[in-house]
């Protein structure tokens, strides 16, 4: 039964601690739209698009205007374009992308996904044109979001890949250094992901499907400060029962809006996604739980139960709920984030360490320009290797800045914030990257 007293707090959440929902994100099937020629492929994919998605940005407005709810973004993702694009035979992908952006740019929504490869096993000739075409095509375009999966549990890791990777990150830092903040490399990528850059819709999914990404650090954190000095049992009872309101706000806002839009409703992903104003960062949230400054030790313990806590909070409160799921450490979108690593208490090698206990991985990370692509090979690799061992997504999305030294500080504007630039390791991996090859799945994928 709704009370007074739950509409009032909910209410607080929205107007103290900034509660919204992340992102609602049309999933769209562009498989009906391969085609040998490219130009008439390119005219399906943007007539489809903006026929199934004309009333988003409009939906999703008229919600916030109804219910006084939030909705920052609006997006689209799409079947990746490597497995549409190479029924054309072309030689570059470039204008693929620049059909996505101008169809992002008709409806007027904050980011489209998909222009994306699946290379985890190996490369199909449309994976290897796409992932070449990367560079070009993220930095002549404004909302394209791109994504490449290079390694599963079930199939290990493509160290080919992993190396070619690296140099992308290069060449797309060499042009624009913003290509690569919408460009994620991915572990164990998920079909059903609303949050970008690593959105795509997957080839097991509806034709079209409305999935929500929700938010709510600045919530949790509120709530832990009325159970100080209290016990980690109370804490992690907490933060569930606070997960459990912001997820119901989430199938709410999702449920309503493929009613409106007449397609079906796919999931909530119950990651917790900060943002760099003050009171709505993950960081926070560790050092309300007790952690004198994230990076500390401590920091992947108390991260490790927030992340349980606000799955079993989330799953409680909605049947359908997929995406990353976790806790969202990006730094420079994170004033925590941000304060750690100016006061030295955070390293890359500390984040990694988190990374093994929540949802992505190295996520908006500024590091010097000059940055051999072989160290950037291996940081994926390491991330892929726990995404892979653990049987969870990992991912890397680090930013080469040109001209840029450890220290200095970069600024992305919007969303995305500013990242103070982060030292890597100095001894290179290079012999490593350069042995290509697959590193073989591990023993506990073998469970048929």
């Amino acid at each position: 039964m709704i009370n007074v007293h739950d509409i009032l707090e909910t209410i607080k959440m929205i107007d103290e601690e900034y509660l919204d929902v992340r992102t609602i994100t049309m999933g769209i099937s562009l498989l009906d739209c391969i085609d040998s020629d490219s130009t008439v492929a390119c005219q399906k994919i943007y007539d489809k698009i903006t026929t199934k998605a004309k009333n988003l940005v409009k939906v999703g407005q008229q919600i916030e205007a109804e219910y006084g709810i939030p909705i920052a973004n609006k997006r689209v993702t799409v079947t990746p374009v490597s497995l549409i694009a190479a029924a054309s035979q072309d030689h570059d992908y470039v204008k693929y992308a620049k059909t996505l952006d101008r169809a992002a740019k008709t409806l007027g929504i904050d980011f489209i996904g998909g222009y994306s490869a699946l290379v985890q096993k190996g490369y199909q000739t449309g994976e290897r044109t796409l992932i070449a075409s990367l560079p070009e095509a993220l930095a002549e375009t404004d909302f394209v979001c791109a994504s490449v999966n290079v390694g599963s549990t079930r199939s290990g890791i493509n160290m080919d890949a992993v190396a070619q990777m690296g140099e992308v990150v290069v060449a797309g830092s060499k042009l624009d250094m913003m290509t690569n903040a919408k460009l994620v490399i991915f572990c164990n990528a998920v079909e059903d992901n609303p949050f970008m850059a690593g959105g795509f819709h997957g080839v097991g999914e509806p034709d079209v499907v409305i999935n929500v990404g929700v938010s709510g650090p600045g919530v949790i954190k509120t709530a832990l400060e009325k159970v100080k000095g209290e016990s980690m049992d109370v804490v992690a009872e907490t933060i569930k029962k606070t997960a459990f309101k912001v997820t119901r706000m989430g199938q709410l806002v999702g449920t309503v809006a493929a009613e409106r839009l007449g397609v079906q409703f796919g999931i909530v992903d119950l990651s917790l996604a900060p943002t760099a104003a003050a009171g709505d960062s993950v960081a926070e949230v560790l050092e309300e739980i007790g952690v004198a400054q994230v990076g500390t030790h401590g920091t992947t313990a108390a991260l490790a139960m927030l992340n349980d806590a606000v799955k079993k909070g989330g799953i409680m409160a909605c049947s359908h709920v997929g995406g990353l799921s976790g806790a969202f450490i990006p730094v420079s979108e994170d004033a925590g984030m941000i304060k750690a690593v100016n006061a030295g208490t955070l390293n890359i090698s500390k984040l990694e360490a988190m990374t093994a206990v929540c949802s992505v991985g190295l996520d908006m990370i500024a590091i010097p320009g000059d940055t051999p692509k072989e160290t950037i090979s291996a940081m994926i690799a390491d991330e892929a290797a726990i995404g892979m061992i653990n049987n969870k997504t990992t991912a890397v999305r680090v930013i080469p800045a040109p001209g840029k030294k450890v220290g200095d500080t970069v600024e992305f504007g919007g969303l995305l914030g500013y990242a103070p630039v982060m030292a890597v390791n100095k001894a290179a991996s290079t012999a490593m990257i350069n042995r290509g090859g697959l590193i073989p799945a591990p023993i506990h994928s073998f469970k048929n």
